[in-house]
C-alpha cells in the first residue's frame, strides 16, 4: 500500500527553518517577511499536515519538540535545494554568470588556498565571490541552510544528511611549548590553550593527546589561532594548531612536535542543482567536479 505524502510547502518549511534559526519568533518573522501571526498559522498547518505535533507550548512561547528535529533535517534540505534551483533558473534565463558564496576556514583561506583564491577571482571577473570565514561547524550549518554554496572545512568526525565532501587536502597537525623548545616527553606538556570543545579540530586534539599519555588541563580556549599563537608567547599555555598557522605571522611558533593530522573536504550540498561556478571553483581547488 503507498502511503500518501503530506502536502507541505516550502513557504511552511521555510517558516520552521526561521523559527529553529531565531533567536524569538519577531526574528524569524522578519526573517522570512511575515508577521508573527502568519508565522503561527503556517506552522500550525505545517503541523496540521505532518500529522505530528512539533512545538511545545509554554503560555504564549512555543519551543521546538525533540520530535520535531527529522521535519528540520527535511526541512533545510529542502529550502537549501530550492534556493540553488531559483538561482539556476535566474542564471538560465538571464545569462548571468552570477554569486558564488564560499565558506572556507581560515587555514584553508588565508594558508592553503590563498593562491588559488587569487587565481580564480583574476581569471572570473565578472562572478561575484563572497568568502565567508569560520568555524568548520558553523559553515557546514549554513551551508545546511543554503546560505553558502560551497565549504571548505575539516573533515566532520560525523556525516551530515544532505552534504557530499570531496577530499582536499591532509595537513599536519603540531604541539608548541611557551619558551620555544621542541616538546618532548608529553606527561610533561600544558597546561593548554586551544580551541573550543565541540570543534571538529578539538576532537582531532584531544585524541591525539590522549593516545600519547599527555595531561589535559584547559586554561583558555579560541577559535582563533592568533589568539592561540599570542597566548603561547605570553607563557600562559601550550597549544596544538596546523603547522601552517602555528608557524606563519609576526608571533610565529617554532620547534612544534607533530602529533597527527587532519583532513580538509570540500563541502556541497548532495543533490543540488549543477552551479558552474561551483564547479570551476572545485576545478581550480585541485577536486574533480560534481
Amino acid at each position: 500500500m503507498r502511503t500518501a505524502l503530506p502536502d507541505l510547502s516550502i513557504r511552511q518549511l521555510e517558516y520552521l527553518v526561521a523559527v529553529a534559526d531565531a533567536p524569538n519568533w519577531a526574528t524569524a518573522a522578519t526573517t522570512v517577511g511575515v508577521s508573527a501571526s502568519a508565522l503561527s498559522q503556517g506552522l500550525a498547518e505545517l503541523e496540521r499536515r505532518v500529522g505530528v505535533p512539533l512545538f511545545d507550548r509554554d503560555g504564549r512561547r512555543r519551543t521546538l519538540r525533540p520530535s520535531a528535529a527529522e521535519v528540520l533535517v527535511h526541512a533545510r534540505q529542502v529550502v537549501g535545494l530550492t534556493a540553488d534551483l531559483a538561482a539556476w533558473a535566474e542564471r538560465s534565463r538571464s545569462g548571468a554568470v552570477g554569486r558564488l558564496r564560499v565558506g572556507m576556514i581560515d587555514a584553508a583561506a588565508v594558508g592553503h588556498f590563498s593562491a588559488e583564491l587569487r587565481s580564480f577571482r583574476g581569471a572570473h571577473p565578472d562572478l561575484d565571490l563572497r568568502l565567508s570565514v569560520g568555524p568548520s561547524g558553523q559553515l557546514l550549518d549554513e551551508l545546511e541552510r543554503g546560505t553558502l554554496d560551497v565549504v571548505v572545512c575539516v573533515e566532520p568526525g560525523v556525516p551530515r544528511r544532505g552534504i557530499e565532501t570531496a577530499h582536499l587536502k591532509t595537513e599536519e597537525i603540531a604541539v608548541y611549548s611557551p619558551n620555544g623548545t621542541r616538546p618532548r616527553r608529553p606527561a610533561t606538556w600544558g597546561p593548554w590553550v586551544l580551541f573550543p570543545e565541540g570543534s571538529h579540530t578539538r576532537a582531532l586534539i584531544d585524541d591525539a593527546l590522549r593516545e600519547l599519555g599527555a595531561p589535559r588541563e584547559i586554561v583558555a580556549e579560541s577559535h582563533q589561532p592568533d589568539v592561540l599563537r599570542a597566548m603561547v608567547g605570553l607563557g600562559l599555555g601550550w597549544t596544538v594548531l596546523p603547522v601552517v598557522q602555528g608557524e606563519i605571522g609576526t608571533d610565529a611558533l617554532s620547534n612544534g612536535r607533530v602529533i597527527g593530522t587532519r583532513d580538509l573536504v570540500v563541502a556541497t550540498r548532495r543533490s543540488a542543482a549543477t552551479d558552474p561556478a561551483v564547479e570551476l571553483l572545485l576545478t581550480s581547488l585541485g577536486t574533480r567536479p560534481r
